[in-house]
């Protein structure tokens, strides 16, 4: 793989997953974890993702002040925002993940809407924030400045005190036989919590990441409800998931 062809696949992963791994894309690519290091150092020099220890951010997962210009996949994250409220009803409890969807979903929020939106994601809150009559609830104590969400055991011990409605939850990689996957520990923990907890597993995903795998399980199939993501309900990449059980929207 030629270096242009290699940082256009990084480019790619960081937009895909919001986060990459410099041991893993070194797996990936079959190159040396110094040259991956180089790669992710001329990227961020060029504005590409922002390098951290151990691998890299995308800018629209990072920043919270999400400007729009940044984020990936943004007119396909609203269709699947578009799709997520219709199943939010007046009195209801509803826990969520972070992740640039769910802020998408946020804003199509309509104002007249009376609920309870409970999140440790710093940017949710912040979005929930701007619609009158919602009551936000925020979890946990411990900040990741990476993932921009509350982590630790407070978070994770009020989790499991709720039983929403509805979890909805922004994701990094769905398989039909691995289910779904993640690469961030504390985050992972904060999500293995909200899916057994919620009366309601709701999953948001844009395309790009059907059939994709990340390093670290979080649960199978059998613990989503409803898919959501921006094809049609009769495309054939969402068929392994029907034929799982799942309701795909």
């Amino acid at each position: 793989m030629l270096k242009r062809e290699r940082q256009a696949y990084i480019v790619q992963q960081v937009n895909l997953h919001n986060k990459v791994l410099s041991n893993a894309l070194s797996s990936e690519i079959e190159v040396s974890e110094d040259t991956i290091r180089r790669d992710l150092q001329e990227l961020s020099e060029k504005g590409k993702l922002i390098k951290v220890y151990g691998g890299a951010l995308s800018h629209s997962f990072h920043d919270i002040t999400y400007p729009s210009k940044k984020v990936y996949a943004q007119d396909s994250k609203k269709v699947i925002a578009e799709k997520a409220v219709k199943l939010i009803k007046d009195g209801m409890f509803v826990l969520t993940s972070g992740g640039t969807t769910i802020i998408e979903l946020a804003r199509v929020l309509p104002i007249s809407l009376s609920a309870t939106f409970i999140s440790g994601s710093i940017p949710a809150i912040v979005e929930y924030m701007h619609h009158p009559n919602l009551e936000v609830i925020v979890i946990g104590d411990k900040l990741s400045k990476n993932s921009k969400i509350t982590v630790g055991a407070d978070a994770l011990a009020r989790i499991n005190t709720l039983k929403p409605d509805l979890c909805f939850l922004g994701i990094n990689a769905i398989h039909p036989q691995h289910g779904i996957t993640d690469s961030d520990w504390d985050v992972v923990q904060l999500k293995q919590a909200m899916t057994e907890t919620s009366q309601k597993v709701v999953c948001l995903t844009i395309s790009e990441k059907l059939s994709s795998i990340q390093p670290i399980h979080i649960c199978g199939l059998d613990k989503i409800d409803i898919l959501i993501t921006e094809l049609p309900n009769e495309d054939p990449a969402l068929q392994p998931y029907k034929a799982a059980g799942i309701t795909v929207i």
